[in-house]
C-alpha cells in the first residue's frame, strides 16, 4: 500500500507543469484498435491508468513503444482476445474497448469495468447506443458479451450527456454502414480530442463539442498521431492549492478557456489571478469569501474538481453552499475533512461548510481518485503531519504529483506501507 505523507503550511512558490489529461487519454488509446497500423499519441500522462490501459493492449497482442511522453502503438497483430476481469475492473475507461473492439470486429467480449466508488455508474446508454446500431447485448454474470452482424448508422437520442456513453457510441459508429447522430451529446474538450484523433484517422465526424455529434460511417481508417489536450482538472487542482498556499505559484501548460466557471468561482472567493495565454500566476487569498458551487456537465463546475474545491470552501468567511449533480457518491472525502477539524453538514449530494476552520494532521484515507486530491490539499494547509493511506487512488490521475509538490515547497512523500 503507497501512502502519502505532509507535512502542512508550507509556501507554494515555483512554476507546475501541466501534463496530458487523463479523461482523454484514457479514450485515446482504446481508440487506436480501430485502425490499422502504428498510431502515436503525444502528451500523454505518467500515471497508472495509462499503464493499466497497455496491459489491456498487451492482452489483445497490439505492441506499444513508451518514449518518454509518447505512444506508439502498432494494431497490425491486433487479437479479439477477451478482456478479463481483473484488466477491466482496474480501471472505469476500460469500457471504451466495448465500442472500439465492436467497431472493428463487430464483437467483443469483457467484464464489467472497475474504477472509483462515486456512484453507481451505469453503462446502460452506451448498451443502448450499440443497440440502436444493430448490436446484441448479452450479460453473463459481469461479462458481457456485444455482437454485431453489421453496425448501421441510426439516431440516438442520449437520456444525460455522458461523456463516456458519447466517446464509445463514436467508436462503434465510425466503421457503420450509413450515417450515425448522436443527440444531447456530451461537450466536454477531451471529445474534441478523441473526435480530432478519429478524424486523423480518416473518420467523418463533425459537431465535437456540440450537443449534436453526426458521424458519417467509413470503411478503414488509417495510421494518425494526436496530442493529449492539457488537464483542466489536474490544472484546476493546483489553482485551488496556489489560492491556499501560493506566493507568484505558476500553473503553466494549461488552456484557461477550458476552466473559465472554475476561474470564476476563485475570483468570486477573492482570490487573485492572472490569466496568459497557457499559464495562471496564482497568489494566496488574504481572506476567502464564501461562495456556493452546484457541479455540472460542461461548460459548468466539473464534477471532477468539486472534491478539491470542497477544501477552498472550508476557508471560506462564512456559510458555503456545495451541490454535486452528476455522481451520487462523492462525499466520500467528507469524513476525513470532519476528522481534520472541518465544520460541514452533509446529506446525499449535498454540503454546508462553515468557514473557516483551522485544518490539523490527521491519519485518513482517500476513498477515490478526486477526493485524494482533495485530502492532499487539505493536507497542505492542515497544522502537523498528514498521513493519506491508500495514495494508489490519486496516481491513477496525476502525474508526478509528489515531484511537482516538492519542487514548489511542499513537504510531501510516497512511501511504500
Amino acid at each position: 500500500m503507497k501512502t502519502i505523507v505532509i507535512n502542512g503550511g508550507e509556501t507554494l512558490t515555483g512554476t507546475i507543469n501541466i501534463g496530458g489529461a487523463k479523461n482523454s487519454a484514457v479514450a485515446l488509446i482504446p481508440a487506436c484498435v480501430l485502425a490499422d497500423g502504428n498510431l502515436t499519441i503525444k502528451n500523454v500522462p505518467n500515471i497508472s491508468d495509462k499503464d493499466a490501459l497497455i496491459e489491456i493492449l498487451n492482452l489483445l497482442n497490439v505492441k506499444v513503444v513508451e518514449e518518454k511522453d509518447q505512444l506508439i502503438i502498432n494494431t497490425k497483430n491486433i487479437k479479439n482476445n477477451v478482456i478479463n476481469e481483473i484488466l477491466s475492473n482496474k480501471l472505469r475507461a476500460s469500457y471504451y474497448f466495448m465500442g472500439s473492439l465492436l467497431g472493428r470486429f463487430k464483437k467483443v467480449e469483457m467484464y464489467f469495468p472497475g474504477g472509483c466508488n462515486i456512484g453507481s455508474r451505469p453503462i446502460d446508454l452506451h448498451l443502448k447506443g450499440f443497440e440502436a446500431l444493430g448490436a446484441k447485448v448479452n450479460k453473463i454474470d459481469s461479462k458481457y458479451i456485444i455482437t454485431a452482424d453489421e453496425l448501421k448508422g441510426a439516431d440516438i437520442y442520449l437520456d444525460f450527456a455522458s461523456v463516456g456513453a458519447t466517446i464509445n457510441i463514436m467508436f462503434a459508429a465510425v466503421k457503420a454502414i450509413g450515417t450515425t447522430v448522436i443527440h444531447n451529446a456530451a461537450k466536454e474538450v477531451e471529445i474534441e480530442n478523441v473526435a480530432h484523433f478519429l478524424n486523423n484517422m480518416g473518420a467523418k465526424i463533425k459537431g465535437a463539442g456540440t450537443d449534436i455529434i453526426t458521424i458519417e460511417g467509413v470503411q478503414e481508417l488509417k495510421e494518425a498521431s494526436i496530442a493529449v489536450i492539457p488537464d483542466r482538472i489536474e490544472a484546476g487542482t493546483y489553482i485551488i492549492m496556489g489560492a491556499l498556499l501560493g506566493k507568484n505559484l505558476v500553473i503553466e501548460g494549461l488552456n484557461p478557456d477550458h476552466l473559465t466557471v472554475v476561474l470564476n468561482k476563485i475570483r468570486e472567493m477573492g482570490v487573485e489571478l492572472k490569466v496568459l495565454d497557457h499559464k495562471v500566476i496564482i497568489n494566496k487569498a488574504k481572506s476567502l469569501k464564501a461562495v456556493n458551487v452546484r457541479t455540472s456537465v460542461y461548460p459548468g463546475f466539473p464534477t471532477d474538481l468539486g472534491q478539491p474545491m470542497s477544501v477552498l470552501l472550508t476557508q471560506g468567511e462564512g456559510i458555503s453552499q456545495f451541490e454535486e449533480t452528476i455522481f451520487e457518491n462523492r462525499m466520500g472525502h467528507i469524513p476525513n475533512l470532519q476528522k481534520m477539524g472541518a465544520k460541514i453538514e452533509y446529506e446525499g449530494q449535498h454540503a454546508v461548510f462553515y468557514g473557516k476552520c483551522s485544518l490539523h494532521g490527521a491519519k485518513i484515507a482517500a476513498t477515490d481518485l478526486r477526493s485524494g486530491a482533495a485530502l492532499v490539499t487539505a493536507g497542505l494547509i492542515a497544522k502537523g503531519e498528514t498521513v493519506i493511506n491508500d495514495a494508489e487512488h490519486i496516481l491513477r490521475g496525476y502525474e508526478r504529483i509528489i515531484n511537482k509538490l516538492s519542487n514548489v515547497g511542499a513537504k510531501i512523500e510516497i512511501i511504500e506501507v
